[in-house]
């Protein structure tokens, strides 16, 4: 790890508008929506990232992390802040993006590889570390329509980590294939850190976070909550969720409760009304 910066983020916010169907939103490029729907993916989230460090990115489900790897790579850009990048980024998100299926594995590692900018000489001389990698036998030089799925994300694992990246984006794309691939995900992703690329890996397993990552930021509804070792971000990330279940647990024993109660009235009305009804006229 050197002091150089190689990722920044500075009071960045990312908000999307939300529409009821597909007519509204298409209504809203012609007239401004009145009373839209705003949602705040990212709030005023702030940090920095050295060359060199694994940094792991931890939340639950709509926490802003992909918003995130997005603002990272270039898909999608902040409504207020600032985000810099600085270096060639290679993103373990969508593995299969922007494969073509009647191409060959082989010829889609030189269409992947003009994607990303690569050059001729390049893309030669590392073809065949990723066909190694991929381990798909005889298929690599088959339609990629005739590959499964999981064929498919080993190619795109394969050929995103043999790139030489400066940024590698990991999300949850270890997912990849049997438990023995996975391993030498793992592994490759490894060697890569220590190679001096920056990887930034995104996961719901905390273990594998704290296997692979040295700090973590955690986030929370679009904003940071903490950033710091990762063994200190992960216990603060189970205390929140601890502190949320509880209070699951909580408002559904209430819920019970009520309906208990309800149902007891209800109970006690019934056996009124039937005790009048059989009271002597």
């Amino acid at each position: 790890m050197t002091d150089k910066t190689i990722i920044s983020f500075k009071n960045v916010s990312k908000e999307y508008t939300l529409y009821k169907s597909d007519k509204a939103r298409f209504k809203a490029l012609f007239f401004k929506p009145k009373n839209p729907k705003i949602h705040h993916a990212l709030k005023d989230v702030s940090f920095e990232i050295k060359r060199g460090e694994s940094v792991g990115i931890v939340g639950d489900n709509g926490a802003g992390k992909s918003t995130l790897l997005k603002m990272i790579t270039g898909v999608t850009f902040p409504t207020s802040g600032e985000v810099e990048v600085d270096g060639k980024v290679a993103a373990l998100l969508e593995l299969t993006a922007g494969f073509s299926a009647e191409m060959t594995g082989r010829e889609n590692i030189y269409l992947k590889g003009y994607i990303l900018g690569l050059e001729d000489d390049y893309i030669k001389n590392i073809e065949e570390k990723i066909v190694d990698f991929a381990q798909l036998g005889d298929y690599i030089d088959q339609p990629v329509r005739t590959y499964s799925s999981g064929m498919k994300m080993r190619l795109g694992f394969a050929i995103n980590v043999n790139i030489e990246p400066d940024i590698l984006v990991v999300d949850e794309a270890l997912a990849v294939g049997d438990n023995a691939f996975k391993r030498k995900c793992k592994r490759k992703i490894k060697e890569i850190i220590d190679c001096g690329v920056t990887v930034l890996f995104v996961s719901h397993s905390t273990p594998s976070v704290q296997e692979i990552c040295d700090r973590a930021i955690y986030l929370r509804k679009g904003q940071l909550i903490f950033d710091g070792k990762t063994e200190e971000t992960v216990k603060v990330y189970e205390e929140y969720k601890a502190r949320d279940a509880e209070i699951k647990r909580q408002k559904r024993a209430a819920q019970k409760a009520r309906l208990d109660a309800a149902e007891a009235a209800e109970a006690e009305r019934l056996a009124q009304k039937e005790k009048k009804q059989n009271q002597p006229k």
